[in-house]
C-alpha cells in the first residue's frame, strides 16, 4: 500500500509540474492596430515560447488607430494612442486601461497630446509617461499616480521651435537614468532633456546630431548605456554612437539594406536581443529583418544578414520573453509572422504567421 502510495504522490507532482511549466510557456500578446480598414482596435493573442505556436486571438478594446500600446512596469496597466488629429485643437488622444484577468477596462477619460501620437515610454518606476506626436512636433510627458492613471498636471516639449528650417517630427522617447532621450525625425536628432525640479530642461549634450535627411526613428541601448544604436527611417542606416564622459559620439554608421536592392525603402523598429549580442531592424519596401552582431568590447556592428518577413511593410516587431522567437507585424498585408531565432548566431527562421488586420505594434505581457 506504502509503494502504491508513494507512486501516486509522485505521478501528482509530475502531473503538477507538467501543468506549471505549460501554464509558464503561455504568454499574452496584445496587439495595437490602424482601424481604417477591418480591425477594430487593440487584440490578444496567445503565445507558446516552447512551440512559437500564437492562438486564441481575441478583440481586447475597441479603439481608434491604436498604433502605439504599452503596459506598465506592473504589468497592470496598459497604455495605448489614438493616432489622429480630429480631436480637440486638431490633436491625438491617449488611454489608460486597467488589466485584470487578461482583460482591458478603459480607466478615466482620454487625454489629449499632439496630433498623431505615435509612440509611448513609460518610466522603469512606473511614475512617469512620455507620449511622441509625429506631426504634432512634441512629446507630452505625464505623471502617472499610484494606480497607472495619468495625472493631469503636464509638460509639453515642443520641439517646433527648435529649427526654422526643418519641421519637426517626434518620433519615440525613452526615460533613462540621464533622463530623456528623444528622437525627431524631421530634426534629424535625438534631443537630450535632464530632470530637474519636477520638470526636463535640455541637457548640457543638447542634441545628438544625424546627417541631413537620416530621419532617427527609434533608439535603443546597449551595455546600460554605454552605446545607442538609432535607426534612420529615411537613408536606411543604424548610427552607433559611444558614451564619453557625457556626451555620446558617432562611431560607425552601417545600412540597413543589401546591396543589390533597388527600390524605395524606410526603416522602422530596433531591438537588442537580452543578451545584448545582436542587433535587429526592420526594413519597409525591402520587406526584411537586417541582423547585426554586436562586438561586446567596442558595441560595433558586423552583419550578419536578413531574412524575408514574409509580408509587407514591417513595423514593429518583438523578441519573445524567452528569447527563442521574433515576431513581426506586416501592416499591409495584415499578418503577424514567428520566427525561430537562432541565439547562438542571431539568425531567423520561418516558423508560422496568424492573419489580423492592419498590425503595428506588438507587446507581450510579462507573466
Amino acid at each position: 500500500m506504502k509503494y502504491w502510495l508513494f507512486v501516486a504522490i509522485g505521478l501528482g507532482i509530475i502531473l503538477i509540474g507538467c501543468k506549471t511549466n505549460t501554464e509558464n510557456d503561455m504568454y499574452n500578446l496584445y496587439v495595437g492596430t490602424y482601424t481604417d480598414g477591418e480591425s477594430n482596435g487593440i487584440y490578444r493573442l496567445k503565445f507558446n515560447t516552447n512551440t512559437g505556436a500564437l492562438t486564441d486571438k481575441k478583440l481586447a478594446a475597441t479603439i481608434e488607430n491604436p498604433s502605439y500600446i504599452k503596459f506598465s512596469p506592473d504589468n497592470k496597466t496598459l497604455y495605448a494612442v489614438l493616432e489622429t488629429d480630429s480631436f480637440e485643437n486638431s490633436s491625438g488622444g491617449v488611454l489608460a486601461y486597467d488589466l485584470i484577468d487578461g482583460k482591458l477596462t478603459q480607466k478615466g477619460d482620454m487625454a489629449t497630446v499632439g496630433a498623431h501620437p505615435c509612440h509611448i515610454a513609460v518610466s522603469d518606476d512606473g511614475k512617469e509617461l512620455a507620449i511622441s506626436s509625429y506631426t504634432g512636433g512634441s512629446a507630452t510627458i505625464f505623471g502617472l499616480d499610484t494606480s497607472g492613471s495619468l495625472k493631469e498636471n503636464r509638460q509639453i516639449i515642443d520641439h517646433k521651435s527648435l529649427d526654422t528650417v526643418k519641421t519637426s517630427h517626434v518620433h519615440s522617447a525613452e526615460f533613462t537614468e540621464d533622463g530623456l532621450f528623444i528622437a525627431d525625425l524631421g530634426l534629424d536628432a535625438v534631443k537630450r532633456y535632464k530632470a530637474e525640479n519636477g520638470k526636463y530642461l535640455q541637457n548640457e549634450q543638447a542634441s545628438v546630431d544625424l546627417p541631413d535627411g537620416a530621419g532617427p526613428r527609434h533608439f535603443t541601448f546597449g551595455q546600460n548605456g554605454k552605446y545607442l544604436y538609432v535607426i534612420n527611417e529615411l537613408n536606411s542606416t543604424i548610427t552607433v554612437f559611444e558614451k564619453v564622459g557625457n556626451e555620446y559620439q558617432e562611431i560607425e554608421t552601417h545600412a540597413t539594406l543589401a546591396d543589390d536592392f533597388d527600390g524605395e525603402s524606410y526603416c522602422a523598429d530596433i531591438h537588442l536581443s537580452s543578451d545584448g549580442k545582436f542587433l535587429y531592424g526592420s526594413n519597409r519596401g525591402e520587406q526584411t529583418i537586417v541582423i547585426f552582431k554586436v562586438d561586446q568590447k567596442t558595441g560595433s556592428l558586423s552583419l550578419v544578414g536578413s531574412e524575408s518577413v514574409r509580408g509587407d511593410w514591417p513595423r514593429n516587431f518583438t523578441i519573445d520573453p524567452s528569447g527563442k522567437f521574433l515576431l513581426v507585424a506586416n501592416q499591409k498585408s495584415n499578418n503577424i509572422v514567428v520566427f525561430k531565432r537562432n541565439e547562438d548566431q542571431g539568425t531567423l527562421e520561418f516558423l508560422e504567421e496568424m492573419s489580423l488586420p492592419n498590425p503595428v505594434c506588438l507587446e507581450f505581457l510579462e507573466n
